[in-house]
């Protein structure tokens, strides 16, 4: 077992190097909150949830919800007290030591990837879906990977591939154009929202929970909490308030409201637009020809929802791969349904540039810290950015996007996710114990419950992820743990008597959050 350790006054004597002016207010924060959330999961993983869970997906949100709440809390207390612009690998190094920092940082590289991939995925049934209205229809062939009957997803491929190249020329993140993607996806789902809620039918919403809530016997990944773990994907960017906490005036009254704020508004938004989809047009799960209950992203399923469509029925909610203009469309809003699809293909991809930027930075900053090779963390000499890890990276999003269902991307993505907010919440109370005398500028509130519920909230949800999802995990860290011993063990910096902290490089890529107009991106590196 490897404790080394970096030492917190390391990480903490780099970071007082670049202290930050605190301008953000809860107000600031919460929107801060919003832009980071609002809108991927909604927009593509609808159909996913309704398969899973029936109606019973508007529970899951309000599951997953208050799942990340808490482990929210927990995050901002060492976010604040570990102020430079890491990640949970970076909390981990400095509490629990290298070998649990590498399993959390092999973890966070597999999430992001994955999750770049399923917002390609998603992007493509929205630009194929678009089309189709438009009277263009694209072979099945080359815009379904073999899940659905096809040979390969190339929207996704080629959606993959081109922010990859824009990543590799140096393009970042601008809070302007941000600012005015958050506005397009909240002004489509407002607008989904205000056009479905008339058109309510209460008839729809029997049976609540057709799986139950886990999956009525039938296997993990089913029922409300099976579509919690899944739709857990439609919560993820939280963690760009908590890395804020630096930058915020008065940390422990606002950080908490800006927390709370941010993830009950966006409950709140994806509550009535599930009660808008599920009302307007029913979202029953599909079963299968004898009655027996049919997982998502599978060819059975796929096999079923054409045979419906065949037989000239309207194509169901757990059906469709653009499920929030799918609604529209079905309910007599034709042009408005296509401008949804529009507000999809713009926002989407800056999602994707983000989930790169975090993966290339979690690469890169382990490639600094000695565990992978540095060749990996080079700097293209003309564009400036680290193009070798920007390359792997992309290659492979490209490649799972092209070939696998957006629901089990989604899954793969939420395991690391889930792991690494574990991770985090035992540190919070392992510091609590080691270091009760540190200054902390933000302390969880009722740690003693807060963390122990976003330990068993994230372990619980990861036992109710697909059998297939769960064990890409193991599997994955028990490759990270060969690649670990085989070379990192050896080359680490700590290992080796050396201490840095290359969270701040000045070359290191942005992080991944979306900044908002007039403020600093979160971590200090404006993107």
């Amino acid at each position: 077992m490897s404790w080394r350790i970096k030492p917190l006054d390391a990480i903490l004597a780099t970071a007082e190097k670049k202290s930050l002016e605190r301008t953000l207010g809860a107000w600031q924060l919460t929107l801060l909150g919003v832009g980071a959330i609002i809108g991927t999961g909604i927009f593509v993983l609808t159909s996913e949830a309704a398969q899973k869970a029936g109606p019973g997906m508007m529970w899951a949100f309000v599951v997953a919800g208050l799942v990340c709440a808490v482990a929210a809390l927990c995050y901002s207390e060492i976010a604040s007290m570990v102020p430079v612009s890491g990640s949970a690998y970076t909390y981990t190094y400095a509490v629990m030591g290298e070998l649990l920092a590498w399993m959390v940082g092999w973890a966070l590289i597999l999430e992001y990837a994955v999750a770049a991939s399923a917002v390609s995925v998603g992007w493509s049934g929205y630009f194929v879906g678009l089309l189709g209205s438009w009277g263009v229809t694209l072979p099945t062939d080359l815009v379904m990977g073999p899940y659905a009957g096809g040979l390969v997803n190339l929207p996704a491929l080629l959606i993959a591939l081109l922010v990859t190249g824009l990543l590799l020329i140096g393009t970042t993140e601008s809070a302007r154009v941000n600012a005015v993607l958050v506005a397009i996806k909240v002004t489509a789902l407002t607008v989904f929202i205000v056009l479905t809620l008339p058109v309510i039918n209460g008839a729809n919403f029997q049976p609540m929970t057709p799986n139950g809530w886990f999956g009525a016997g039938h296997g993990a990944g089913l029922g409300v909490v099976g579509a919690a773990a899944s739709i857990f994907f439609a919560y993820v960017g939280f963690d760009a308030v908590s890395t804020a906490a630096e930058e915020t005036k008065n940390p422990q009254r606002n950080v908490p409201i800006g927390l709370m704020g941010s993830l009950a508004i966006c409950t709140v938004f994806y509550l009535l637009v599930a009660a808008g989809a599920i009302g307007a047009i029913g979202a029953q799960p599909v079963s299968g020809p004898n009655g027996e209950i049919l997982a998502p992203g599978t060819p059975a399923l796929a096999a079923q929802c054409q045979a419906i469509v065949a037989s000239g029925m309207t194509e169901p909610l757990v059906c469709s791969r653009e499920a929030l203009a799918h609604v529209l469309r079905a309910i007599g809003w034709q042009r408005v349904g296509d401008l949804i699809g529009v507000a999809a293909f713009l926002a989407l991809p800056s999602v994707i540039l983000i989930m790169l930027f975090g993966q290339t930075r979690i690469f890169f900053v382990m490639a600094r810290d000695g565990l992978l090779p540095e060749k990996l963390a080079s700097i293209h000499p003309k564009w400036k950015t680290p193009h070798i890890v920007t390359m792997i990276t992309g290659v492979a999003v490209a490649l799972f996007a092209a070939f696998l269902p957006v629901g089990k991307l989604a899954d793969i993505s939420n395991s690391g996710t889930l792991f690494a907010f574990f991770m985090v919440a035992i540190s919070v109370l392992i510091l609590r114990f080691t270091q009760p005398d540190r200054h902390r500028p933000f302390r969880t509130p009722a740690v003693w419950l807060v963390a122990p519920l976003a330990i068993l909230g994230t372990f619980g949800l990861y036992l109710n992820l697909p059998f297939d999802a769960k064990m890409v995990l193991p599997v994955w860290g028990a490759v990270g743990l060969v690649v670990y011993y085989l070379y990192g063990y050896r080359k680490s910096h700590v290992g080796r008597g050396i201490i840095d902290v290359h969270e701040d490089d000045p070359d290191a890529p942005p992080v991944p959050v979306a900044p908002m107009p007039g403020a600093h991106t979160p971590g200090g590196k404006d993107a």
